[in-house]
């Protein structure tokens, strides 16, 4: 096979608008479609693009799904009936054939997690009962067949229209699941969500919340629905499984779909944040930086980037505008930081009073409470624990530190111990 095709360009790839970062050729590469690119286009590029192009197989995206049906010169049953595609495979005459991978990634996704957290299968589980799919683009008409298939009795849920958000409750108690297909929540924009907590409880009949949403790894649905005790899960199982079946399509050979699951493990090792937490003095800079240098991962001390932000530090914003002014403007800078994905992230020791805090590392981290004797901290250049004293902060605080991680590790006397510990437990 070719590195590149004969206009120099990679022969697979994701055709969109604007594309930014993606995992997509990561994933193609566990598969073998490669070398795999990112092809950005203007609306009055696309058609040359696809008729004309060398590629030999692309996925598309939004916004040219449906003309990238329209194009093509053969369509499955799948493009014919939802009128988008999202995989052309150029085939050895030339033509074009359009098919559409979503419908597959998403049944895929929906079966696995039916079976593991349910124990059945999606037949058992939505053979007419009432799914709600928050969104009627792309994705949704995918998400919709897949569905229908089934034999569920899908309800699209829009702004406008009959079906609306503002009806969701009276006229959809009795619904079984929900799946959101919108881009709200979607990074940068985290951790939004398309319905409050209160619109979920009133869901009575709700056994589990999907999210096609991948990045951040926890959508904001996700983090609602956790919060009801709701099984949840966010995209990424749909975007591999789906690349996986157009890859196959791409080779014009099997795929083994044992990577899938491989393949989604990788990625969330790679891209989970880890964030790190504890009373101040305790050593999570030191941790971080060591952790971060032997993963190969940026390092983001969060009071480091608050100087950054707001021109200045902690303790001088703590001195002269008070610790409720200093909380809320961390919260911002938090919000900014911990949306990104792959970092080792040293957190500032008060960032557990802000209950809103917990989002925004939970979205993408592993959060781990490094746990340091009272009496080894030092309260040098830090405000509260002169002010308060290191015993209150600590009693105010470490109940909180508990709650909120993943991994608490006490300390173990050195931060090189400290990070090779963490990165043992993580396995990263």
């Amino acid at each position: 096979m070719h590195d590149t095709t004969q206009d120099g360009l990679p022969p697979f790839g994701l055709l969109g608008r604007t594309l930014g970062h993606s995992w997509s050729p990561r994933i193609h590469g566990v598969f073998g479609s490669t070398p795999y690119g990112l092809f950005e286009c203007e609306p009055e590029d696309v058609d040359e693009f696809i008729r004309n192009g060398t590629w030999r197989g692309i996925n598309v995206t939004i916004p040219y799904k449906r003309r990238a049906a329209e194009l093509a010169d053969v369509r499955t049953s799948r493009v014919e009936r939802l009128g988008v595609a999202n995989t052309l495979v150029r085939q050895q005459d030339g033509s074009i054939l359009a098919d559409n991978t979503d419908v597959l990634g998403f049944s895929w996704m929906l079966e696995r997690f039916c079976m593991r957290e349910l124990g059945a299968t999606a037949t058992q589980v939505l053979a007419a009962k009432k799914v709600l799919v928050l969104g009627s683009g792309g994705a949704s008409q995918a998400v919709q067949a897949s569905l229908e298939d089934l034999g569920a009795h899908v309800v699209v849920i829009s702004r406008t229209g009959n079906q609306t958000y503002q009806t969701l409750a009276q006229r959809h108690a009795d619904a079984r699941l929900v799946v959101n297909t919108t881009p709200v929540g979607m990074y940068p924009n985290c951790p939004a969500s398309p319905l409050t907590d209160e619109q979920l409880r009133e869901l009575t009949n709700l056994v589990g919340v999907l999210d096609v949403v991948y990045n951040p790894e926890r959508t904001g649905l996700c983090m609602a629905a956790e919060r009801l005790g709701v099984p949840c899960e966010s995209g990424l199982a749909m975007l591999v499984s789906q690349a996986l079946y157009a890859s196959r399509l791409f080779l014009g050979k099997d795929v083994d779909q044992g990577l899938v699951q491989t393949t989604e493990n990788d990625i969330r090792l790679a891209t989970r944040n880890v964030a790190l937490i504890g009373m101040p003095g305790c050593g999570k800079t030191a941790a971080g930086k060591r952790l971060a240098r032997s993963t190969s991962r940026p390092f983001v001390d969060l009071d480091d980037c608050f100087s950054l932000d707001h021109g200045m530090t902690p303790a001088e914003c703590i001195s002269s505008l008070g610790e409720g002014t200093f909380r809320a403007m961390e919260t911002q800078t938090a919000a900014t930081r911990c949306s990104e994905s792959g970092l080792v992230i040293a957190c500032g020791g008060g960032i557990v009073t802000q209950p809103r805090n917990y989002e925004l590392l939970h979205q993408n981290a592993t959060i781990v409470f490094l746990d340091r004797a009272i009496d080894e901290l030092s309260s040098e250049d830090r405000p509260l624990s002169q002010t308060k004293g290191v015993e209150r902060l600590a009693h105010e605080r470490m109940g909180l530190y508990t709650s909120w991680a993943d991994i608490h590790l006490p300390c173990t006397g050195s931060a090189a111990g400290d990070a090779e510990v963490i990165r043992s437990l993580l396995g990263i």
